[in-house]
């Protein structure tokens, strides 16, 4: 008889126990002890291409950004309003007018009557009597002549209060004798109404040497 070898030994009680296992694992199954595993999903896994490799469509368009609609801006309301459109066959009524009362004035005090300027003295009354002036001899030879012009003062009782050489004839010698004369005169005092007042008054005195 031949021997076996231990390889074919090894195969044989390999399969043994595999059989005997499979037995073992067949009646657990009858008896539900043991449940076969779900069947595992399959798993697809796609294998990219290097970045490098990833080169891009030369005629590849980048997407714009969609444009925003922009807001119409409103136009501005004028301030000026429009004027009515005139009817063809209808005026339109006049605009009622404001009236604006004027302001009260305080009526102003009543001017009061101008007060009547006094009379004038007289010296040529003929009731007066006045004198002439002397004519100085003196001057007579010389041959002076002349028209003197005095202011007087006359006071409300008709005499000369005051005598001034309003203009001179030229002479001293004239001058002074109209002087000395009118102081002597009698007048008729001014009168303002009816009441004799003082004022003054121009009193021209002629020299000739006709007289």
């Amino acid at each position: 008889m031949y021997a076996r070898s231990p390889l074919a030994l090894d195969r044989h009680g390999l399969a043994f126990v595999l059989a005997l296992h499979g037995a073992a694992f067949w009646g657990l199954l009858q008896m539900k002890l043991a449940t076969l595993p779900a069947p595992l999903a399959a798993l697809t896994v796609s294998l990219l291409p290097p970045a490098e490799a990833i080169k891009p469509q030369p005629n590849s368009v980048r997407p714009q950004p969609k444009p925003v609609a922009s807001r119409p801006t409103p136009a501005p309301q004028s301030t000026q309003l429009a004027a009515p459109a005139e009817s063809p066959t209808e005026s339109p009524a006049p605009a009622p007018v404001a009236v604006t009362p004027a302001p009260t004035v305080a009526a102003a005090p009543a001017a009061s009557a101008p007060v009547a300027a006094p009379s004038q003295p007289r010296f040529d009354a003929d009731y007066l009597d006045n004198p002439k002036p002397a004519y100085p001899a003196i001057s007579r030879r010389l041959g002076e002549q002349g028209r003197v012009l005095l202011r007087v003062h006359v006071g409300n009782d008709g005499g000369a209060g005051d005598e001034q050489l309003h203009t001179s004839s030229g002479s001293p010698r004239l001058d002074q004798s109209a002087l000395d004369t009118v102081r002597r005169w009698r007048f008729v005092p001014a009168k303002l109404g009816r009441e004799p007042v003082a004022a003054w008054v121009l009193v021209p005195i002629a020299f000739t040497l006709k007289d």
